[in-house]
């Protein structure tokens, strides 16, 4: 057994500064429209606060509960089927918005393909560590390995939440590759799933529209290019310094879900390019402590797990971003530990515990 050393109080550290930047922002971005809408400027706050006590708490008991207790079929394939049970009771809620993303229980309510996120990288990290020698096995190896992803995937598009379902893909082709699979698998994955994106990106009009308007959203700049001109207008009036905090414009009804998906655009408009650079360095920095724990595992069980959870924080946190400066067309992906939503900041503290568990080996 490798020799136990402390957490990595670094990446402790820098989680717990992300979510207070998270509760202070989403108090920021949602004051106004929560007084508007509910007559209190605290309920989106207090509501994420809840959450995020909850999640810290699990956060903090998952780092004493040692990663290999995760490593059994009792433990993988439940977390699995339990997550698929889920996916479909989704679509037996009321929608919302024409989606089945929700289930909702009395006053809780959950996005199941949230915890879809944490079952793949489970199994992933279970299925692969003995198949290192085999990846070149289409039928004993790549496809098993791929089949929970690819049941998660098509029933996340059915919700439809394309969004997620590109997390998804892309944490699942990064654990593959670490794996070792042959980059020429990657690109028949990616030719199989071309006709699947362009039925979903050029025969529904809702995303056609995004991504012409992506494209060039001065075409229609009271319309389809609105969020993506308000964005930025946000981004470029923040300036080095910010216009302040609380201070911002932009959340005042121009930006669209300013405390959820353009929760970004927001922390650029009132805390400026500095503000901007300390989030994106402080995800850059867990990246950082999660790789290095991967790295430096010599379990391959806790290497796969800990490059999953990173990879999944990492990932979204770049399309959330990489939505708010117009880099790729929009898509409803909240950013980690920072964006209004109890299931995504509860799952993201959950994975960050077991990551800290397994630090605990690492010298």
């Amino acid at each position: 057994m490798a020799k136990r050393v402390g957490v990595d109080k670094w990446l402790y550290g820098a989680t717990l500064v992300l979510v207070v930047i998270g509760l202070a922002m989403v108090f920021s971005a949602s004051a106004v429209m929560a007084e508007a809408r509910f007559g209190s400027p605290y309920i989106f706050v207090a509501r994420q606060a809840g959450y995020a006590v909850v999640g810290l708490i699990v956060m903090t008991l998952l780092m004493q509960v040692e990663y290999r207790k995760y490593n059994r079929p009792n433990v993988v394939f439940p977390v699995v089927g339990t997550t698929i049970i889920l996916l479909l009771a989704a679509f037996l809620m009321r929608d919302s918005h024409n989606t089945h993303r929700w289930i909702r229980f009395w006053i809780l309510s959950f996005q199941p393909s949230e915890i879809a996120k944490p079952a793949i990288v489970l199994f992933l990290a279970w299925f692969l560590q003995n198949r290192m020698h085999a990846m070149d096995d289409v039928r004993q190896t790549l496809l098993p390995a791929a089949l929970p992803s690819l049941i998660f995937i098509a029933l996340i598009l059915k919700e439809p939440d394309l969004g997620t379902a590109l997390v998804c893909a892309g944490v699942t082709a990064l654990m593959l590759w670490l794996a070792g699979m042959n980059f020429r698998y990657l690109g028949y994955a990616a030719l199989a799933s071309t006709p699947v994106l362009y039925m979903m990106l050029f025969r529904v009009a809702w995303r056609r529209d995004r991504l012409l308007a992506f494209l060039n959203p001065e075409a229609d700049p009271l319309g389809k290019g609105f969020h993506i001109i308000q964005s930025l207008i946000a981004v470029g009036s923040g300036g080095i310094r910010g216009v302040g905090y609380m201070d911002g414009r932009q959340k005042l009804f121009y930006l669209p879900e300013p405390h959820t998906d353009y929760i970004f655009a927001n922390i650029a408009e009132e805390l400026g390019l500095i503000g901007a650079l300390i989030v994106v360095g402080l995800f850059v920095f867990i990246g950082w402590r999660g790789m290095r724990a991967a790295i430096l595992s010599k379990d391959p069980f806790a290497r796969f797990l800990a490059f999953g959870i990173t990879a999944t924080i990492l990932i979204q946190a770049f399309f959330n971003i990489s939505v708010v400066l117009a880099l790729v067309p929009t898509k409803g992906i909240t950013l980690p530990f920072i964006s209004y939503g109890g299931t995504s900041l509860f799952i993201m503290l959950m994975l960050v515990g077991v990551l800290l568990n397994i630090t605990k080996e690492v010298e």
